[in-house]
């Protein structure tokens, strides 16, 4: 991030920070409506805009307003050659993208794997795609650091993968093999965490300041929370493992995994067994869970609805969210019916938390877990809270 001068160089950073932070999360403005988002001076504004210009983060160009009395103001909008690499390894594939700061998805690779990828291959193939990157579309790009979303509990303090058990992976030092494989900063947190900070800030949750989210992946089921706008972390970090509970089934015969957690009911490998198809991405999972008329594909979406409305009541009655967003295989399972499934939570909810309470799909789609993780990076690198 710019550095300020000695004098007020916290208050300075701070508001280099808001005004770089608007611009990013609320879309390019012009210097006029930056000082009435923000609350500072015109000449603050000008001050500040000139020197994220000279750091390289922010650019200015003209006005398209026509027909005003006056000069128009300048719109002030994220440099795009600022990039966070993101990163999202998986059971049966990984992800890499870059990510621009002004929001665009810049680069984009699924590499399929047909086998589990350990700690130091998912570094070495990130490592390989972003020389070849650099060499490439990243050729003019301010590369700022990596972020990386993993379906397990990750240690706040250092990333540290305390325990992906899709993966395999226990107590892996993800961020430093990043990090050398890269020569980037690189920070690591949980898959859904991201995801929920993602949706919150640009999708389906937008506004919302007390969210529930729920991320269905190839590894299971993740959870994130956010209250009064911030996200619940716990003490170590590990907080809205929603995929661990213990699943309340009325109907006996709807169980499949004797004393299993939700995730064993509520799993995307049962309705790839179910439409007959092998490992394939959200997208293609939804379509043909949507267009088959086959009797054993409803009543096993039927029997995964009803156990996942319950855990959404559940987590409706604890958190009180403004809104529950769906996101991975889960969204795919609501869309088959949203209203239905909306009426289903809501019939176990209790009348006080259901009032004002919204159930949404991930707006982002399969971009949310890369969007999350270079967010990650931006606020680590660009907006500093001391």
């Amino acid at each position: 991030m710019v550095t300020a001068g000695s004098r007020g160089d916290g208050m300075r950073r701070a508001n280099l920070s808001l005004v770089l932070r608007t611009v990013h999360r609320d879309g390019p403005r012009s210097r006029a409506a930056l000082t009435e988002a923000t609350g500072l001076n015109r000449s603050t504004i000008a001050d500040l805009v000139g020197e994220l210009h000279r750091a390289g983060l922010v650019r200015e160009r003209a006005s398209e307003a026509l027909g005003r009395v006056g000069r128009p103001s300048p719109i002030v909008e994220p440099d795009p050659r600022v990039v966070a690499v993101a990163v999202n390894p998986e059971v049966d594939a990984l992800d890499i993208g870059a990510v621009a700061l002004d929001g665009a998805i810049v680069a984009r690779e699924r590499l399929d794997q047909p086998s589990l990828l350990t700690p130091e291959r998912t570094a070495e193939l990130v490592g390989i795609h972003l020389d070849r990157w650099r060499g490439g579309v990243l050729a003019q790009a301010r590369l700022i650091g990596v972020g990386v979303a993993v379906p397990g509990p990750v240690r706040a303090t250092d990333g540290l993968v305390r325990d992906a058990p899709h993966l395999g992976w226990t107590d892996a030092p993800l961020a430093r093999l990043m990090t050398d494989a890269t020569g980037l900063a690189t920070h690591v947190a949980n898959d859904a965490a991201l995801g929920a900070v993602a949706e919150h800030l640009f999708g389906a949750a937008r506004g919302a300041r007390d969210v529930v989210y729920l991320n269905g992946g190839a590894s299971g089921i993740g959870g994130a929370v956010i209250v009064g706008g911030i996200p619940l972390g716990g003490a170590g970090g590990y907080a809205g493992e929603f995929g661990q509970n213990r699943p309340g089934i009325a109907d006996p015969s709807d169980r499949r995994a004797v004393d299993g957690v939700l995730e064993d009911e509520v799993s995307r490998s049962l309705l790839l067994a179910a439409v007959g198809r092998e490992a394939r991405d959200d997208t293609a999972l939804a379509a043909a869970l949507a267009d088959s008329s086959d009797a054993a594909v409803r009543a096993e979406t039927d029997r995964q609805r009803r156990i996942l409305a319950t855990a959404l009541a559940n987590a409706a009655n604890v958190m009180n969210p403004a809104v529950i967003v769906l996101g991975g295989f889960l969204a795919a399972l609501a869309e088959l019916d949203l209203p239905g499934l909306d009426r289903a939570v809501r019939a176990q909810t209790i009348p006080a938390c259901a009032e004002g309470l919204r159930l949404a799909v991930a707006e982002l789609g399969e971009d949310r877990l890369l969007v999350g993780a270079a967010e990650a990076v931006f606020e680590a690198a660009l907006f500093p809270t001391r």
